[in-house]
Order: structure tokens, then sequence, then C-alpha cells
């Protein structure tokens, strides 16, 4: 009898067996999938889609509020080169996690995958600065954490660029040039394992149109501190820029959703 035939026959004959004893038949493994667990719309949902509004926590400028606001589909970071954040070093509009009522908001824990898409306006008022300019950041919650994984407008020797950096072990995931994508709309897909040590990854997908800029991946990443990871966005920049980027500007953001791997 023929290999092919004999594995045929011990099939069926197990088979057969696994009925006559009550043993139940094997259940093929269930594909991993993104459940939607996130859609809000800025015209229905305004700044209550976030778990919470940063918008000049300092009241740093009244005449410029709010700086974060819903507009149409979009949602709307006004920073105006007079915001001055609590640290005075530095201007912060940003808005955090995710809202799904008026009581509750997902929770990004250890072990968990999770991906964020939507589509950003990046205007060229909005430059790459020579220090800090971020437009995403993942965080663990609380006052004087440290970034995890940080989205950001950077130059690099002279040249405007927009990158994703594992800010925990300084890590660069992917870069590239900014110009390209001022006064025009990019989607972003980024997706991330919550994971201590080595135990994390993140995804980082940009596209402009149909042409995609950036698929850079890192894995046995850390991507984890404690308690939780929590998306925010907005501008969150330095004021020790040197090559003279600062200036009134505005992000959009609009599109999001929040998708967790089941």
């Amino acid at each position: 009898m023929n290999a092919t035939r004999r594995g045929l026959l011990g099939a069926a004959l197990g088979g057969a067996a696994s009925a006559a004893v009550g043993l139940p038949a094997a259940t093929p493994a269930r594909a991993a999938s993104w459940r939607l667990k996130w859609s809000p719309s800025a015209s229905r949902d305004g700044l209550g889609a976030f778990e919470t509004v940063e918008d000049d926590r300092a009241n740093s400028h009244p005449a410029g509020q709010p700086h974060i606001r819903a507009t149409g589909d979009n949602w709307r970071f006004d920073m105006h080169t007079v915001d001055r954040d609590t640290s005075t070093d530095r201007q912060r509009q940003e808005v955090t996690g995710l809202r799904t009522s008026g009581s509750s908001y997902l929770k990004w824990t250890e072990g968990q995958t999770w991906r964020i898409t939507y589509s950003m306006y990046i205007p060229a008022s909005l430059k790459a600065t020579t220090t800090f300019t971020h437009i995403m950041q993942m965080k663990q919650p609380g006052t004087g954490t440290s970034p995890i994984v940080v989205q950001s407008l950077r130059r690099v020797n002279g040249r405007q660029t927009i990158e994703l950096k594992l800010a925990v072990d300084d890590i660069l995931v992917g870069r590239t040039d900014l110009d390209p994508l001022h006064d025009r709309w990019t989607d972003v897909d980024f997706q991330i394992k919550v994971g201590d040590g080595s135990a994390g990854s993140v995804r980082w997908i940009l596209k402009t149109g149909s042409t995609t800029v950036v698929d850079e991946t890192r894995t046995g990443v850390d991507t984890f501190l404690a308690d939780r990871v929590r998306p925010k966005w907005g501008i969150y920049r330095s004021l020790g820029d040197t090559s003279g980027s600062l200036q009134d500007t505005y992000l959009l953001l609009t599109g999001l959703r929040g998708y967790q791997l089941a």
C-alpha cells in the first residue's frame, strides 16, 4: 500500500475509532481577527470620544480657547506660539484614551494587541523641529510617566521627517520625508502588542492615496511600563527648536477606529 493511501486509511480509521468511543471531533483553530471596539464620530461624539482632554491646562492663552474641538467630521488641534504647558519649556494640546460611553473607556493591558487607524492632515505650518514635536504617543497614564511610543515630526540633518520611535529603549521603528505629506490627508495604521521586556511588538503604516510610504515592524521590544497603555493625539512640542520652525499651526484627525486582536 503506498504512503498516501496508508495515510488516508489511517485517518479514516482514526476518525472511526474516535466516533466509536464517543470522542469529540477535532475543531479547527479559530483564526485571530481584529474586532472593532471604538468608532467615534467627531460630528456626533465631539470631545466625548476621548478619556481626557488636555486643552491649555495651564490657562496660558484664554483668548485662543478652545484649542481642541470638533469641526464637522474632524477633530482639530490648534497651537499658537504663545501657548504654554504647565512645564513652560513646552506646548501641549492633546486628547487621551478611547471612551466608549460617558462612564467607560478601553484599557490596553499587558498581553493584549491593539490597532488604531485614522487619517491626519498635517498643514505646511506644522513643521518638523530639532527637538520633540509629537503628534501621537502611547503612554502609561499618570503624572510624570514616560512615553512608550512616539510618532514625531523631527528634523534630521536639516531634513523634515516623520518618524515612529520606541521611546523606552530609543529604537527607531521607521522614518520618511514629511514634505510630501504636508497639506494632504495621510492614513495611519498603528498596531501594538503590549508586552514587557521583549514581549512587545509594533507595526506602523502610513499611506497617502494608494501609495504606502512606510510599513515597518519591530518585534521583541518593550511596549509596557506598568498599569496600562493609553494613546494620545494632538500637538506636544518643545520650545527648544533651533530651526525657526515654530509658528501658529493646527492638526486635523478623522475616522478614528480602535480594534482589538481576538
